[in-house]
């Protein structure tokens, strides 16, 4: 059975790949989840952020966007202190900046899945990469251009297109990769 190559030989990072990414994600809850993380992965690896998760679970009240937004700076300060996430105060700041901003597309659009899937028609781009994936793409950079307008920080092209692929807006498997033929004939 053959896999993508950047897992390497991680158990979670096998984990992750083979059960969660590009799997299609119309949850919004999960995708505010993919929002924080992905603004935190900024400048790192997604290894320190997956090994993370449940730290920002914890502080992040299980990534309830309505609850996030109410933090306050008593509530911020505390979060720069937690070492089970990474301690940036522009990022800790940017999520709840990020969750306002979240909740305001809820209300203009119904949900946030339906704003964000709007950007694929409503179903995941089938592609077919061989060795290289790009790091941006068009619609990663409308996506980004999009939520920056809308108040959102670190959502640049290529967190985007991380993002995209993390919750199933694509499908970024390479084509010799097990998951990228089930990923295929899955339903969005």
């Amino acid at each position: 059975m053959q896999r993508c190559v950047w897992p390497g030989n991680d158990v979670l990072y096998i984990h992750y790949h083979d059960k969660e990414w590009g799997v299609p994600v119309y949850d919004d809850q999960k995708l505010f989840e993919f929002l924080i993380l992905e603004g935190a992965q900024a400048g790192l690896s997604w290894i320190t952020i997956l090994r993370r998760r449940e730290g920002y679970r914890r502080s992040f009240a299980n990534f309830d966007a309505e609850k996030v937004a109410r933090f306050d700076k008593r509530k911020i300060d505390s979060l720069l202190k937690d070492t089970g996430i990474i301690r940036n105060k522009l990022k800790v700041n940017g999520a709840v900046t990020n969750s306002k901003a979240f909740l305001k597309i809820q209300e203009e659009f119904g949900s946030f899945s339906k704003y964000q899937w709007g950007f694929v028609d409503g179903k995941p781009i089938q592609n077919k990469w061989v060795k290289k994936i790009p790091a941006t793409t068009k619609v990663s950079d409308a996506f980004s251009k999009d939520l920056k307008a809308r108040g959102f920080t670190f959502v640049g092209s290529t967190i985007m297109y991380a993002h995209m692929q993390a919750v199933g807006m694509v499908n970024d498997h390479l084509v010799k990769c097990f998951r990228h033929s089930q990923l295929k004939k899955a339903k969005g």
